[in-house]
């Protein structure tokens, strides 16, 4: 190998990063630079200084690009012996994924877990040094993976390190790794290597000008050195300008592949078309085309490529040379050949891409290739590669209608992976390059997917028009996919708020409610559409019984979030039923885990989330907010704070919740999601409440009621009584607390009804004040919310100080204080006191937590420690490793002064309490 001048400070880089290794930490390191700057022998000094670990090695082709985890699994190949010691789950999906067992198509983040447990678990014994090379060139899926594998790496002894071309696709995969941008030597190290590579002795003008030619560009400089003649380098002939070829390494390897006698070209043109690297195969290709071996030994032919073990060539412009150097007719008589040597029953997909790649018009025999590969590619999770077939199966199809079908399953495909833009460009594509007007049937669809895309974030807010427009179109044609097109109707409309027309719920709805009965017995999508639609047109009472019998069938079990158990959580809001809520959202966090969809994971946890920080669970709820945001992180997810704006209100934290609810506020104007300023001023009003500044209270209240949001606005409703009772808005507090009694009054539960005994006792007097107290703190003590429940006896205790009653007064404020300091509600804590103190007593906070001291990941796995979870499953749940789990452990006992996990968890049983004492 070559030395490596002048490349001092990319090798200590490199050095660091071998170095954490060693030292039983990991190392990721992104290489970017031009083509030819030297990358590749970076990547090669690595592997030599790496004899002490073991070594996985991968190079993206561009021909691969839409082969779904075809690199992942070529660097994995060294470690699939420890495919057996992964978890079920991970095993499974990295099975599925290379086809190396069946199942249900792989969450790719899954994928990504079992690719971190297979590397870590190897490393255990020896430290592992991955190099991926052209990583721009991997397929989509592995490049995510891979990123999503070097985010999660601690303390695992692993190395990666990337190569990646500026200005090349995938550059969000790897999207926040350490990086170091590879330049082009400086002057004198460059002088130097184009001297080492003459084979005659160079002038220093001319080594000068040729330099800065280049840019100090390694290749350029190694190849043109060969290019020019002893004349030209000793300055004894004047160079010509510009360079010869411009400088440009894609010109200069054209012209030499163009040098090459005939047979010569069709052997490396075929070598190009192919991907396997298989010389074997290369030279059965070309035997059809009437190409010997021995065509691979013209003179030059070596400085281009070399064919054993593998075919590679010397650098990916060469191949990108030695392909579009042929005309278009001789690389498809080139792809027909490596598809008659392709094996048929090993190596499928890649057969049938060739077909496309020969197919000179529309063939239908290989569109139905194509599309089986699709569906293979599907069933592995590999939905970029689907959405690659399909396309390409659509330009080979003559029938319009399933040119139009093949489409939409590409624009589909697109869709899931967030691939929004080129969706719509497909679903353009099927409305304009059919023979003629597309079916009804199919515009419907069309129509449907767009109104998908605009639900996405961040593109605009008129998702439920297009669903709308879905709905009616499909209702005559296919009656279950426009209800469901309905409900996404109803589902946008509500997530709009406020920002959507003002009519626009109450068109939907009426719409749904005009639709024919659903089938007998209904599926539970029917009773929730039939639900909420009545919800909006015809109130809160005559929609309760179709809602329960909903909440009914969700609650009862063996309901998926296919089937709609997501609505679980909205219609318990609507009935105000806690317990129902959080049964149904605790198994859609059950499911999404064990599935590994992270995808709906996220969302659900954030869910799960706020009901726990409902009942006064601000641990459990912290650790479901920190999953949460690991998972939003390696999904690439925006999810708006909805829960950690609760929690900063609930615990008084002013500055912290300002900070959300202005990103919520941004969010929601910038995406069109009026929810997220429900949520805010909803919560605001929540804070202000328990600092007791009523007039900021009244107005945030105020601003989220007014949103009229279905199922959120009616939960601003209490602190909008609240603060219009301490401030003197008593026609506003009448107002409110009769639209929440008609939502409380229809749900009937001991939640509803408290919440609206403890409003009503606000704008009560006497006798009638203090019968709403008792009923609401006995209604309250009944369920688990303990927030509402000490807010209760708070007011209750307020309200008999201000009667002169301080006995009885002192009961109920010293049980709102401790259950307030219990929870850590600081705020509504605060006013208790002072209220105590009024009547002459002093309460005393407790002692603080029982995990002072910990980073927040570190308290989530002792939470998990608790629980009884072991490193392994701790690690699952957090997207981390083993090691690395054991790592933080060990950082966790020293900070406590603990030895065990049995100590850990009894610190978290035994550390809080609380105390008041009378003067």
């Amino acid at each position: 190998m070559r030395p490596l001048l002048d490349r001092g400070s990319e090798t200590a880089a490199l050095d660091g990063v071998l170095a954490e290794v060693r030292n039983g930490l990991s190392g990721v390191l992104v290489l970017r630079g031009d083509a030819g700057i030297g990358k590749t022998a970076l990547l090669d000094w690595a592997a030599g200084q790496a004899n002490d670990m073991q070594l996985a090695r991968v190079a993206g082709v561009s021909a691969e690009t839409g082969m779904g985890f075809a690199g992942l699994h070529q660097l994995l190949v060294p470690f699939l012996g420890g495919l057996d010691g992964l978890p079920g789950p991970q095993r499974q999906a990295l099975g599925s994924a290379f086809g190396l067992a069946a199942g249900p198509p792989p969450d790719r983040f899954l994928v990504g877990l079992a690719a971190l447990t297979l590397l870590t678990d190897a490393a255990a014994e020896r430290p592992v040094l991955c190099l991926v090379d052209d990583a721009q060139w991997l397929d989509q899926v592995s490049a995510e993976v891979l990123g999503f594998v070097a985010r999660r790496l601690h303390a695992d002894r692993v190395g990666i390190l990337f190569t990646f071309r500026e200005g090349e696709g995938h550059a969000a995969a790897l999207a926040g790794l350490p990086e170091l941008v590879v330049r082009g030597l400086p002057p004198e190290a460059a002088g130097e290597l184009l001297a080492a590579s003459a084979d005659a002795p160079v002038d220093g003008r001319v080594s000068a000008q040729v330099v800065a030619g280049v840019a100090g560009n390694p290749l350029a400089l190694v190849e043109l050195a060969g290019e020019l003649t002893p004349e030209e380098l000793s300055g004894t002939v004047p160079l010509a300008w510009p360079l010869r070829f411009g400088g440009h390494l894609e010109e200069l390897y054209l012209a030499r592949v163009r040098a090459l006698p005939a047979d010569t070209r069709t052997l490396l043109l075929v070598a190009a078309a192919d991907s396997s690297g298989d010389p074997g195969l290369v030279y059965k290709a070309a035997g059809q085309l009437g190409t010997g071996a021995e065509a691979g030994e013209a003179v030059g032919i070596d400085r281009l490529v070399s064919w054993q073990p593998q075919v590679r060539f010397r650098h990916p412009l060469i191949r990108s040379a030695a392909y579009y150097a042929a005309p278009a007719g001789e690389r498809r008589r080139a792809h027909a050949a490596l598809a008659q040597v392709t094996d048929p029953a090993s190596d499928t997909d890649r057969r049938a891409w060739h077909l496309a790649e020969a197919a000179a018009g529309p063939d239908e025999q290989v569109a139905i290739e194509l599309e089986r590969s699709a569906g293979r590619a599907q069933a592995r999770g590999g939905l970029a590669a689907a959405a690659a077939f399909l396309e390409r199966s659509a330009l080979l199809t003559a029938d319009p209608a399933r040119h139009a079908e093949r489409v939409l399953g590409a624009a589909q495909a697109s869709l899931q992976i967030g691939a929004f833009g080129k969706a719509l460009e497909l679903l353009a594509s099927a409305e304009t390059q059919g023979s003629g007007p597309l079916d009804e049937f199919t515009s419907a669809r069309i129509d449907m997917l767009r109104g998908w895309i605009a639900f996405a974030p961040g593109r605009g807010n008129d998702a439920h028009s297009l669903m709308l427009k879905a709905a009616r179109r499909l209702q005559p044609l296919n009656r279950k996919l426009a209800r469901e097109a309905y409900l996404l109707a109803w589902t946008t409309a509500s997530m709009a708020g406020h920002l959507a027309g003002a009519g626009d719920l109450l068109e939907i709805s009426r719409a749904a409610r005009a639709l024919p009965p659903s089938a007998d017995p209904p599926c539970p999508a029917d009773l929730i559409l039939d639900g909420l639609a009545r919800q909006i047109t015809d109130g809160p009472a005559a929609a309760a019984p179709e809602l329960r019998r909903a909440m009914n069938v969700l609650t009862a079990g063996g309901i998926s979030r296919e089937d709609g158990l997501q609505w679980g959580w909205i219609l318990a809001r609507f009935l105000w039923d806690d317990d129902a809520g959080y049964a149904t959202t605790a198994r859609q966090v059950r499911l999404a885990r064990a599935a590994g969809a992270l995808q709906e994971l996220t969302t659900d946890l954030v869910a799960l989330a706020q009901l726990e920080l409902q009942r006064g669970e601000f641990a459990a709820a912290t650790s479901l907010i920190a999953e949460a945001d690991i998972a939003a992180e390696v999904t690439g997810a925006r999810i708006a704070p909805y829960a950690r704006m609760l929690l900063a209100a609930l615990r008084g934290e002013q500055a912290e919740l300002a900070v959300l609810m202005a990103a919520a506020i941004s969010t929601a104007e910038a995406e069109g999601a009026g929810i997220a300023a429900t949520v805010a001023h909803w919560t605001a009003g929540l804070s202000h409440n328990g600092l007791a500044r009523y007039d900021e209270a009244y107005a945030a209240a105020r601003q989220a009621a007014e949103h009229r949001q279905p199922y959120l606005s009616p939960w601003a409703l209490p602190e909008l009584i609240e603060a219009a009772a301490r401030t003197g808005h008593t026609q506003a507090a009448a107002g409110a607390l009769a639209d929440l009694a008609a939502t409380t009054q229809a749900g009937g539960t001991d939640y509803g009804l408290g919440i609206e005994a403890r409003s009503r006792a606000l704008v009560s007097d006497g006798s009638i004040a203090e019968e709403c107290y008792r009923e609401a703190v006995d209604r309250l003590g009944r369920t688990r919310l303990r927030p509402d429940t000490a807010r209760a006896h708070l007011l209750y205790g307020e309200w008999l100080r201000r009667q002169r009653r301080r006995r009885d007064a002192r009961d109920q404020l010293r049980t709102a204080f401790e259950m307030f300091d219990a929870i850590g509600m600081d705020a509504f804590a605060a006013r208790a006191r002072a209220e105590l103190r009024a009547t002459g007593e002093h309460a005393q906070r407790a002692g603080s937590g029982p995990l002072r001291g910990l980073t927040p990941q570190e308290e989530q796995i002792s939470r998990l420690v608790a629980e009884h979870k072991s490193n392994r499953e701790i690690a699952a749940r957090l997207f981390i490793s083993a090691s690395t789990v054991e790592y933080h452990l060990a950082k966790i006992f020293r900070k406590l002064g603990v030895s065990s996990r049995a100590e850990v968890a009894r610190n978290l049983r035994d550390g809080t309490g609380t105390s008041a004492q009378r003067d």
